[in-house]
């Protein structure tokens, strides 16, 4: 079973760095450009600065410096300065975000941060989704140089007798240590738990089955390397992990759409044939896939919505099982009924030739979970064809991560994000640093 524990945090210290709510930031992969420069603009203490150091993760060799060396400097600086502080006693961090859903409905969802060990590919933690090689490079460079988890791991676990939602209601009925507002209006709240018993409850809690990380898989697979590298036994065997429970009414799955550019005549003529020959096609506009929540029972799988401004189309596309079943039988099972490999291997690679490279790069596909970009990507020419997915079913991931086979990348969308800059794992014992002054057991 996986091992979960209590840990010395290295947090922020409002009273030097600034409100919190100036200071966190969403994970580094959804904070482009403009963004990052507007949190630096409102705190120069923003967590970006360190954890988002350059503005193009997916291709670290472009940076025109070293920014991961500027971003440990920045860490060893805050530190000095009090910005930062390092926790001596081990705990728990308990968050609730209390915040509005894409489907308009107000939501709570609640788990808690600890540290988890990393475990190899066949271990109790499943991962589900595809890596890229580019952001993977960009996290490990970040940790050598600041030898800390910065973003968490976001991973559920099951709860099936409700014992674990039960335990974090027990925390959340105290006073909290800390309230901030994200940038998208969600109401967040944090509670610091050193109480022997509860963190031994808690934890046991989460380790009772497998966990599924839901996102952060690029920060996985470099706590793994980063852990292997460092070899023999420490805090680098750990990773930071924001951990739910699968019984929280608030936890739920979105979708993320695919927009497709640069296609020349040819690969567009390809694509609408391949959508004629495999799919019923029924005009629709707007073009929304009706479908089930997650775990219904009434799922037909392969079904998604198309809108192609340049062939004046709008239509929700749904599989002919008959049409394709000698084709998806090149997939694994788990794959063959999950919209997104469908969609992957039906019109991607069979249609449209893209290879594993083009797809892992970014090359010709863009992706957002929200419905009205993509719509209006294709209306002002950003895209060429948008695919409008459904949220794929919790029950559904589970069994794919279970059978041990990787989704296409950006098949799932947990919403809100977890955010980045309320606590920092560090991976060394700070043994061989200098005594700092700011260190401290409690939140002030």
């Amino acid at each position: 079973m996986p091992e979960v524990t209590a840990f010395p945090a290295l947090r922020y210290d409002p009273t030097r760095a600034g409100r919190l709510d100036e200071l966190v930031a969403p994970p580094y992969d959804v904070v482009d450009p403009a963004w990052r420069r507007a949190l630096l603009a409102t705190n120069q203490h923003n967590v970006v600065a360190i954890d988002l150091p350059h503005e193009d993760p997916d291709h670290p060799e472009r940076a025109s410096d070293d920014p991961y060396a500027r971003a440990a400097d920045t860490v060893a600086r805050w530190l000095a300065e009090g910005i930062l502080v390092r926790e001596t006693q081990p705990a728990l961090w308990v968050l609730r975000q209390r915040f509005t859903a894409p489907d308009g409905q107000l939501r709570t969802r609640t788990g808690f941060f600890a540290r988890v060990r990393v475990e190899p590919h066949d271990g109790t933690i499943r991962p589900h989704e595809r890596t890229q090689p580019g952001p993977k490079e960009d996290r490990l460079r970040l940790t050598r140089a600041t030898r800390l988890n910065l973003s968490p791991i976001f991973s559920v676990f099951p709860d099936p007798d409700g014992a674990a939602r039960a335990a974090l209601a027990t925390v959340t009925a105290r006073d909290a240590t800390l309230r901030f507002a994200e940038h998208d209006g969600t109401s967040t709240t944090v509670w610091r738990v050193d109480d022997d018993e509860l963190v031994a409850r808690l934890t046991a809690l989460a380790a009772r089955d497998e966990l599924l990380i839901a996102d952060g898989h690029h920060r996985y697979e470099t706590a793994r390397t980063y852990a292997r590298e460092i070899a023999g036994e420490g805090p680098h065997r750990f990773t930071l992990m924001f951990l739910c429970p699968l019984s929280d009414p608030g936890l739920e799955l979105y979708p993320i759409h695919r927009l497709l550019s640069g296609l020349d005549e040819r690969r567009h003529t390809a694509l609408w044939a391949t959508l004629e020959e495999l799919f019923d096609l029924e005009e629709s506009d707007p073009p929304l896939p009706d479908g089930p929540r997650q775990g219904a029972r009434d799922w037909v799988a392969g079904r998604f919505g198309v809108v192609d401004r340049a062939r004046g189309r709008s239509v929700v596309a749904t599989l002919r099982k008959d049409a394709a079943e000698d084709l998806l039988a090149a997939l694994p099972p788990a794959l063959r009924t999950l919209d997104a490999a469908i969609l992957e291997h039906l019109i991607l690679r069979r249609a449209l030739e893209m290879s594993d490279d083009d797809i892992a790069n970014k090359r010709g596909i863009a992706y957002t979970p929200r419905f009205e970009r993509a719509l209006q990507a294709v209306a002002t020419g950003d895209a060429d064809v948008a695919f409008v997915l459904r949220a794929t079913p919790i029950d559904q991931v589970r069994a794919i991560a279970a059978a041990g086979v990787p989704m296409p990348p950006k098949s799932t969308f947990f919403y809100p994000k977890v955010p980045t800059g309320v606590v920092f794992n560090p991976l060394d014992t700070g043994e061989d640093e200098a005594p700092n002054p700011h260190d401290r057991k409690a939140v002030a």
